[in-house]
């Protein structure tokens, strides 16, 4: 098992195994398509296209991501059907970002998938942590979600939440940290 691998499987990775390398070269290829994705116009068809180099996978014609789009890795990014990434969103993947179907994330979101050791000896390794969004979850502007968490099917993050802990299926949460506040409604 690769590097890339032990990072989507969440196990601890230090920045200065000679293994890490092969990070940052996905990370160097990947700022070249990064810059055509977010500064040359691009038709839908010629996002998805560049996005399904980003991410190492094929992306479906019915997901949209809008310019400009920030990632400091890529493939670890895995999105469903019928996605909508609004403009200036940022995913942090090395630990594995996952959309669902029909799922949309508001302007200048941040979902984050790893973080550092607390350890100040070891503060620059990586402790990677999945983000899942489940089906039909609709993040508001500017949410950010940090590592671990997963977000339930229809639920609604408000505007401005950091979500610190899992959403329930069918809830609306907001704030800092964002709580649940009650039921989505029928």
């Amino acid at each position: 098992m690769d590097i890339t691998e032990r990072a989507l499987n969440n196990e601890y990775i230090e920045t200065n195994s000679s293994e890490f390398p092969e990070i940052k070269r996905i990370v160097e290829k990947n700022a070249e398509l990064l810059t055509k994705f977010n500064y040359t116009y691009q038709t839908k068809k010629q996002r998805q296209d560049l996005f399904s180099q980003i991410t190492q996978q094929s992306v479906s014609s019915t997901n949209e991501i809008n310019a400009p789009f920030h990632t400091d890795f890529g493939p670890h990014i895995f999105l469903g059907e019928n996605d909508f990434i609004n403009i200036d969103c940022t995913f942090v993947d090395l630990g594995g970002i996952y959309l669902g179907n029909n799922v949309l994330i508001g302007p200048r979101t941040t979902i984050i998938s790893v973080n550092h050791a607390e350890e100040p000896e070891h503060r620059s390794d990586l402790r990677p942590k999945s983000v899942h969004i489940k089906d039909g979850a609709w993040l508001g502007a500017g949410v950010m979600v940090l590592p671990g968490v997963t977000i339930g099917e229809n639920a609604i993050v408000g505007a401005g939440s950091i979500v610190t802990k899992d959403i329930p299926d069918n809830m609306i949460a907001v704030g800092n940290p964002a709580r649940v506040i009650r039921e989505v409604r029928d």
